[in-house]
């Protein structure tokens, strides 16, 4: 994937199996009417060495490896390649593409000591949702938070939030937030950078056509106290018809659809920001003949970022666009052979960064 994108679909193809042959490599006779001695390179190179180079495969490439011969199966599935293809080489993130269905509906469960699954504690039928994941590389432990928003019964103005957040080492929910929000709600939208929870809010009333939209943030390790979360109100940087937070490399990134002066949820185009301290600094707008390639572009659209790559997808049509943080570069990914068979069809996605010494 360096310098270009491929999509590859997650249908199983069973033709992949078949028999993959190699060239070998020859050292010609003096006398070349006499037999010519092939040595295969596969019989060379002891195991280490074959493990180094497979190393450097895309990921896509050592599945297929693995399907070569019996050797290198073994090679690719060992817990020692796969730790070391996730940390000695770098693979640039993935993105998942898929269409909307009938019933676009889903669980997330997590594992429990006693009873298998364990759901998280607060509303069952919350109107809002948020969820976060943090994963601690060095030790593999992992955080899950959920931000939910209930309308107060009979006050659209009043929403009760509840903050729930779940540890892989005591395997346990635990409910640290419960407070009332006025004029404010939570939505869809969390993510957890260098342990501090970061989440948007949104007006529900009584501010103006700039205020429309609020970032709240929530320290997870000194977890302060009941009544103060408004204190840490973060503005945004402009009227935006939408917010979408990432992660990239624990550094809070929002990429926001701008609203127009006169007509602030109509989207005129899409700005990218990062959060020093209390400050949004603007790191670049897409470009009007990228903004113009989305067709007819929504208010509400999908992205997501991992990484130094930022993702960028319009819910009506399978077109990608990337950009660079480091080069601030802007660029498509190759055409998605996904093709759009119906005017209503909706499409959305994913980046997330390929690891094959995750198993579950």
């Amino acid at each position: 994937m360096e310098g270009e994108t491929s999509w590859v679909s997650h249908c199983i193809d069973n033709s992949a199996n078949k028999n993959v042959e190699f060239d070998s490599f020859s050292e010609p006779n003096d006398e070349t009417d006499k037999e010519v001695a092939a040595v295969s390179l596969d019989l060379i190179l002891p195991d280490d060495l074959l493990e180094r180079i497979l190393t450097y495969l895309p990921i896509a490439s050592i599945f297929r490896a693995g399907s070569v011969c019996k050797r290198w199966h073994e090679i690719v599935t060992s817990k020692r390649f796969l730790w070391n293809s996730s940390h000695l080489s770098s693979h640039k993130p993935w993105y998942f593409m898929f269409t909307s269905s009938d019933e676009p509906v889903g669980y997330a469960s997590i594992p429990s000591s006693e009873n298998g699954l364990d759901e998280p504690p607060g509303p069952k039928c919350s109107d809002y949702s948020a969820l976060a994941v943090s994963v601690d590389r060095a030790s593999r432990n992992y955080n899950v938070s959920i931000v939910k928003s209930k309308e107060v019964s009979g006050n659209f103005f009043q929403w009760d939030l509840s903050i729930h957040l779940y540890d892989s080492e005591s395997m346990a929910w635990t409910t640290i937030l419960t407070e009332i929000l006025t004029g404010w709600r939570a939505g869809d939208e969390s993510v957890i950078c260098d342990g501090v929870l970061y989440f948007l809010i949104y007006s529900t009333g009584g501010g103006g056509p700039d205020n429309r939209h609020g970032l709240v943030t929530y320290n997870l390790k000194t977890r302060s106290p009941h009544g103060l979360l408004m204190r840490s109100f973060v503005p945004v940087p402009c009227s935006l018809t939408c917010g979408r937070l990432m992660n990239l490399k624990e550094k809070l990134i929002m990429v926001g659809g701008i609203g127009k002066q006169d007509r602030p949820d109509i989207i005129k185009g899409i700005g990218i920001w990062l959060l020093k301290g209390n400050e949004w600094q603007e790191i670049g707008r897409m470009p009007h003949k990228y903004f113009q390639g989305f067709g007819e572009l929504d208010d509400v659209f999908a992205s997501s970022g991992t990484d130094d790559l930022v993702y960028i997808q319009s819910y009506g049509a399978p077109a990608l666009l990337i950009f660079d943080f480091n080069q601030k570069l802007w660029k498509w990914s190759q055409k998605c052979p996904v093709t759009k068979r119906f005017p209503l069809q909706l499409f959305t996605g994913f980046c997330f960064e390929p690891r094959l010494e995750i198993a579950p």
